[in-house]
């Protein structure tokens, strides 16, 4: 395989994509090596294959709003390779979705959810609609409109959608509850779903805390404590809330969150009060991260993101590409020894590579944020045979799929010095298990 030619060939058959074509590129230059010990992958055009989805699905979705209008959205869904198990992964609902972001999506999920050790293929979802500023009855009527197209193509043991950025609990029972209607059967096709119909203990928390385990994994490495640190998080939404949390109870300190108007910077630190009160103002109120500074009389930078405050620890939770090269100059400069990502893919290439030339702990979303999907996965089971597991052992099993994902990325990204090149790591072992089930199954 030529890694350069494959991704030339994609940006020519797949024009104005550029999140897809950065998130190809990430991948094919760390496994470039490794594929190229196995002609036998060559044969067979396995690269290409695994790069192009299975399928994508796009479609009109119509709703009315409040005031009797009719408006219209997009929907999509990316259903990219299913060689390990029924399609698995997120519906986004924002107002920045469009093909490119989806295809990149389920084109890391792919990966990420063949590095959990559980049996999930790849996939994303999501629509151009924003829940932002809508009403319950709104964003109700649009779920039901969204599913009543999407319904054909998801199942159980097909595909199994979960919430992303703007799909959360409400969301997921919303399009619940009309999958039923439509099929007449209740089954576990999706995730992220209520405690009382068939939802997992932990599922709100797990991306957060499974980023906070694998970075504790990685912290060992080094023989750092994480007690007393100085964490930068961004976002304030489900994944931030919860990195946030399990920090607090490590002993940690959070001096920043942020949302999509800017961030706040907190020198006394955020503690579980503060943390409610941001719960409470997102989740419930819906309102902005700029009331958090003008309740506590702490520092508020509109328009910004929290990479040039100084501290020890930086954990992106909001979006992609939310770190570039100056950033990480900043962050490496202001004393930061470890990133470890909540959100997908928020590093830019060339922050990556700030990250890596200093040699610092640096852990891609697709091995330190793969705790969300991890639980989904333990939330099928559990639909599966028509049982729930307790706090404690959804826990335990997420903090060692955590630790296992870390195992594998040490086992293929520890270069000759000594360092660990999680990116690397993440990339081969998730690549590999993908790559042998392809090659078991013949050409499909």
């Amino acid at each position: 395989m030529n890694a350069a030619k494959v991704l030339e060939d994609l940006k020519r058959r797949f024009p104005n994509e550029p999140e897809y074509h950065q998130a190809v590129e990430e991948v094919l230059g760390t496994i470039e090596e490794e594929y190229n010990k196995h002609p036998e992958f060559d044969k067979v055009n396995l690269i290409e294959r695994l790069c192009i989805p299975d399928r994508v699905y796009q479609f009109r979705v119509t709703w009315m709003d409040d005031k009797g209008n009719i408006q219209t959205n997009m929907g999509y869904r990316v259903q990219h390779n299913n060689a390990i198990g029924p399609y698995k992964g997120g519906i986004r609902f924002h107002s920045s979705v469009n093909l490119g972001i989806l295809k990149f999506l389920a084109f890391e999920q792919t990966f990420k959810n063949s590095l959990t050790t559980l049996p999930m293929g790849g996939g994303k979802g999501g629509s151009d609609f924003s829940p932002r500023g809508k009403s319950n009855a709104e964003v109700m009527r649009f779920c039901q409109a969204f599913m009543l197209e999407l319904w054909r193509h998801i199942g159980p043991e097909t595909d199994v959608p979960a919430g992303d950025i703007g799909v959360g609990g409400r969301e997921v029972g919303y399009m619940f509850g009309m999958y039923k209607k439509l099929t007449r059967e209740f089954s576990g096709v999706l995730t992220g779903k209520g405690r009382e119909f068939g939802g997992s203990l932990i599922r709100p928390e797990a991306t957060g805390y499974g980023n906070i385990y694998f970075l504790l994994e990685m912290l060992k490495t080094r023989n750092i404590d994480i007690k007393g640190k100085t964490c930068l998080v961004s976002g304030s939404g489900n994944v931030a809330q919860y990195t946030v949390e399990k920090l607090i109870q490590l002993g940690a300190k959070v001096v920043t969150m942020s949302d999509s108007d800017g961030y706040i910077y907190d020198p006394d630190g955020i503690d579980r009060e503060k943390l409610d009160y941001i719960m409470e103002l997102k989740n419930l109120y819906r309102g902005r991260i700029r009331e958090y500074a003008e309740k506590y009389g702490c520092k508020y930078v509109a328009g910004a993101r929290p990479w040039n405050e100084k501290a020890d620890i930086a954990l992106p939770s909001a979006t992609q590409n939310e770190i570039n090269g100056d950033d990480a100059k900043a962050l490496v400069a202001n004393g930061v020894f470890a990133v470890s990502e909540g959100a997908n893919m928020p590093s830019t290439p060339e922050a990556i590579r700030v990250f890596q030339d200093a040699k610092i702990l640096y852990a891609p979303g697709k091995a330190a944020n793969a705790g969300g999907v991890s639980v989904s996965g333990l939330e099928m089971t559990q639909n599966s045979i028509k049982l729930s597991w307790s706090q404690e052992e959804v826990d335990e099993k997420l903090k060692s799929i955590m630790k296992n994902i870390h195992e594998a990325c040490v086992k293929y990204g520890t270069e000759p010095d000594g360092y660990i090149n999680y990116v690397k790591g993440a990339n081969v072992a998730g690549f590999m298990k993908v790559a042998n089930a392809m090659m078991a199954q013949g050409i499909v």
